[in-house]
């Protein structure tokens, strides 16, 4: 009815959703689609699936970031991409929904798995970028402390992005608040 909040963007008397993140949210998930499809993936699947001018993008990115990773993905890394491609995809187009849409209070425990999943896949990442020797990698590695930071800037914002939808997810008066159901 009129008088009962919906799943999505329920009244006003309730502490409004933040608009502005939950945009930048349903941006970030939105662009997350088109990125694991794409790019990847390609650290999974058989050369010569993707188009060549995709296989020339992942080359010149992992040469221009000195990311062996993505050419020559570890086991742990696949692992992760694998977690990515089945477990994340599948959630990427029901986040930007819900976000886009605003106010679904149902995306919360969903989006709390989501991000701290990744947040702890990218500690991983992270420390490996941060303290691995590349130079025994078939593909160039990042070598000096600035060519690691540089490699940093691309994954850091996998970690502090999932980490402000965890913040808001949990913090949020909009998405923490529990309702009292009216007896009757």
């Amino acid at each position: 009815g009129r008088g009962r909040g919906t799943a999505c963007g329920e009244g006003a008397a309730m502490a409004a959703a933040p608009r502005w993140r939950e945009l930048f949210f349903g941006l970030y998930f939105l662009s997350h689609i088109p990125i694991t499809l794409l790019i990847d993936l390609q650290a999974l699947l058989p050369a010569g699936l993707h188009p060549q001018s995709l296989a020339e993008l992942l080359q010149w990115y992992a040469a221009a970031f000195k990311d062996p990773m993505m050419l020559q993905p570890p086991e742990w890394f696949k692992a992760f991409i694998y977690c990515e491609a089945f477990l994340q995809m599948p959630f990427f187009p029901v986040a930007a929904y819900a976000f886009f849409k605003g106010g679904c209070k149902w995306i919360r425990t969903p989006a709390i798995i989501y991000s701290t999943h990744v947040a702890t896949t990218l500690c991983a990442i992270l420390a490996h970028i941060l303290f691995h020797d590349f130079s025994k990698s078939e593909h160039l590695g990042p070598q000096t402390q600035r060519e690691r930071l540089v490699l940093l800037s691309v994954y850091v914002p996998y970690l502090l992005i999932p980490l402000l939808i965890l913040f808001t997810m949990l913090c949020h008066p909009h998405y923490n608040h529990v309702e009292k159901r009216k007896r009757k």
